[in-house]
């Protein structure tokens, strides 16, 4: 443990200014002089209140004039002024006044070991914690007047409430003291754990790197330590020049234990769930490491906001450092770039756009390091399933993950460490909470191989898939549309505008995007099949898959991905035979751009210019050509089912047909008589018979009357159906007759 030699001289604790212990500021309800004639017309609570505080004030006063070694056993006065300050600490926390009376008493060894553990798992602060409080706790350790088990425990509290103290210059200013604890091997997990959060560019220097690589080399690659190197080698890369892990699933050992209960306790109290956001700069009040309802840029106690806007012009060409705290418009950002400050609550920067606009330019290693680390911690430890006794926080959780959302929309990318919480999580996940949430970051999954997506992401959420409701299974296939629409947004390229050299590195790069988009897009046709099964075909299912299907057909030309994957059968069949009209003008929709997206690859194939060394199948020319004989002859020509000739499409003998006892068996599925065309043809048909008493259905097929009925269908919205006839059907001379267009792969 850390020791220093003794003296004659008994070594005293470094002389900190006293806070006063005036607990009127902490008082809710309190009363004034003037108001005395009033006391006994006051409610219960405010009594009670008023008690509490007497009673916390004699307590504090107790403490402070404890001069001998005290006795808990038999000494009452100590038991019932103990229990005071437990008592009021769990239900309401301790005012800022309290810290310091309260800090020397646990540390200064005067105290049995019993009672200093109970008054450091007393410390909960009501508001904020006086850093002159801890600067004199710190100063114990220093004379090693308590024991080692009571400085490991002060470390894991000073760990836990370290977003609690309003200023943390002189904290910083020990950084050497810390260092040095490094020594012991108990406390070694927590003194890194607080260098962390205490470390500056500045606090790197060649000798703590050594000393830190010995003890690496003393007790192997521990987390911990590799956390440390991991930053210090972003400040000073010069320095630390061996391969570090470039992802952990845990840094550091949970140090708050004790005081995590009541922290959430106390916070619900303070800080209801349904205030709103701030952002900007707001007074000191209550702030957890992790997160809480005001996720907000906590003020600095050492800095006047108000002086510093009438010295604007000083701080800025002088200040080293900018604080964020007094960053106010984006003008200010620009100016002071490269003089930012973070702050150690890393949940503020998450609901800061100016912040966040300089994550995105500036790129800087060691925020999205400590963004990595903190964001670990709060998703590993506040996950409401995967650990237990933790639901009573639910709500808090959504709007935590719904602001890491909205983080990684701003930022347009998603953050590793939600990427690994998704994959430990998912397989414990029941579908139902924060189902919306989970969903939706989800879709922002950095794109890996295909091996670890299946296992980790897709396996866990077909198994929910397949066992969910209907809308659970329209929601993940609007996840994966995301996902997808993320992935190509991320990785278009445009291959005319590289350069010789590049595209060799360009084909070896696209191969694994080709691969990691093709298996998604597979995965999706398979679970999209199953799932219509499960659903009889709902229409609700296939709109989201229709929809999933508008972003695959368009890869080629709109992200310029040599890829296209057309739908399974088991997709394709039931669309087209479906009785909603929207999901028959969706896939007409489809092939009309999948057809556009196979004529612009054809065309680049047969041309001369410089391409990438992919080119489409000629499997999907050949399938996309038995789904368009198909289209044509089940909305057009009425011979579907003699002409398809798909293995799992619609032919059928005729006798077959005939045993279903439908007279008119080959019109069934034309643009007539489909049963999601059959409401249009009868309005159509009541709207032409007011001009003419001897139409009926089998006239419409000619001529003029063909025309207007087609108009007509046009008219009402289907613009699918419209650029699919167009694009796919020959019309001659306005004749009946019909040639089929089809893409034909040449050789």
């Amino acid at each position: 443990m850390f020791q220093r030699q003794s003296s004659n001289t008994p070594k005293q604790p470094l002389q900190v200014q006293k806070s006063q212990t005036d607990l009127s500021a902490w008082q809710i309800g309190r009363t004034t002089n003037g108001e005395k004639s009033v006391q006994n017309h006051q409610s219960p609570d405010v009594q009670k209140k008023d008690s509490e505080q007497e009673s916390l004030k004699q307590a504090l006063s107790y403490f402070e004039k404890v001069q001998d070694h005290v006795s808990l056993r038999k000494n009452l006065v100590l038991q019932k002024h103990l229990a005071t300050v437990e008592t009021i600490a769990l239900q309401r926390g301790l005012p800022p006044e309290g810290f310091h009376v309260l800090l020397n008493v646990a540390l200064n060894g005067k105290l049995a070991d019993t009672v200093n553990t109970r008054l450091l798992k007393s410390l909960i602060p009501a508001s904020v914690i006086p850093e002159d409080s801890v600067v004199s706790a710190v100063s114990w350790l220093c004379v090693s007047k308590c024991s080692s088990n009571i400085q490991l425990l002060f470390i894991r509290w000073l760990i836990t409430m370290f977003d609690f103290i309003d200023c943390k210059e002189q904290l910083r200013a020990l950084y050497g003291v810390f260092f040095y604890l490094l020594q012991d091997e108990k406390m070694c997990p927590y003194i890194c754990h607080l260098l962390y959060l205490l470390t500056k560019k500045e606090n790197v220097k060649p000798f703590r790197v050594r000393r830190l690589l010995d003890l690496q080399a003393k007790v192997g690659m521990q987390c911990h330590l590799q956390a440390l190197l991991s930053l210090y080698k972003l400040f000073r890369p010069e320095l630390v020049t061996i391969t570090l892990p470039g992802k952990m699933k845990n840094f550091f050992r949970s140090a708050e234990g004790p005081w995590k209960a009541a922290i959430n306790t106390i916070r619900r109290k303070n800080f209801p769930v349904h205030q709103p956001l701030v952002l900007g700069t707001a007074q000191p009040r209550s702030r957890k490491r992790k997160w809480n309802a005001q996720l907000i840029v906590p003020a600095s106690s050492t800095n006047n906001l108000e002086e510093s806007r009438g010295n604007n012009v000083g701080l800025y060409s002088t200040s080293l450092s900018f604080p964020v705290e007094q960053l106010q418009t984006f003008p200010q950002l620009l100016q002071n770039i490269h003089h930012l400050e973070f702050p150690s609550q890393m949940a503020s920067v998450l609901t800061n756009p100016l912040l966040l606009h300089y994550m995105n330019c500036a790129k800087d290693e060691s925020v999205y390091l400590r963004l990595y680390f903190w964001m670990s911690q709060a998703l590993q430890e506040e996950c409401t399933w995967c650990v237990a006794d933790n639901h009573q926080n639910e709500e808090e959780f959504k709007i935590f993950l719904e602001t890491v959302y909205k983080t990684e929309c701003f930022l347009q990318e998603g953050f590793p460490s939600c990427e690994e919480f998704l994959y430990k999580s998912l397989p414990l996940w029941d579908g139902v909470c924060c189902q919306s949430q989970i969903l939706r970051l989800v879709s922002w999954i950095p794109l890996s191989s295909f091996s670890e997506m299946k296992s980790q992401l897709y396996d866990p959420l077909a198994q929910l898939f397949f066992t969910s409701s209907l809308y659970f299974k329209c929601s993940v296939l609007e996840s994966l549309t995301d996902l997808l629409q993320n992935w190509l947004s991320c990785h278009v390229f445009h291959p005319d505008s590289e350069s010789e050299s590049q595209v060799h590195s360009l084909n070896t790069t696209l191969s694994g995007l080709l691969n990691v988009v093709a298996e998604l897009v597979h995965f999706v046709g398979r679970i999209s099949t199953a799932a219509l099964h499960l659903e009889n075909n709902s229409c609700f299912l296939l709109h989201f898959i229709l929809n999933f299907y508008e972003t695959v057909c368009d890869m080629y030309l709109r992200y310029h991905l040599p890829l296209l994957i057309l739908p399974p059968a088991g997709v394709f069949y039931p669309a087209l035979v479906s009785m909603s009209p929207v999901s028959l003008n969706q896939l007409c929709y489809l092939m009309y751009r999948y057809r556009t997206n196979l004529v612009a690859a054809k065309e680049n194939e047969l041309s001369e210019k410089k391409t990438l060394q992919f080119n489409i199948s000629s499997q999907t020319y050949h399938e996309y050509n038995q789904y368009v004989i198909a289209m044509v002859g089940c909305l057009w020509t009425s011979n579907v089912f003699q002409k398809d000739i798909h293995p799992q499409g619609l032919r059928m003998d005729d006798e077959l047909l005939k045993t279903t006892r439908v007279q008119e068996f080959k019109t069934s599925f034309n643009i007539v008589y489909h049963p999601a065309m059959i409401g249009y043809a009868v309005t159509f048909l009541q709207q032409v018979m007011v001009q003419t008493n001897s139409w009926a259905f089998g006239s419409t097929r000619c001529g003029r009357k063909w025309n207007w009925y087609l108009e007509y269908l046009y008219a009402q919205g289907l613009k699918g159906l419209k650029v699919f006839i167009e694009s796919s059907i020959n019309r001659v001379s306005q004749a009946p007759v019909v040639k089929q267009r089809s893409m034909t792969q040449k050789t």
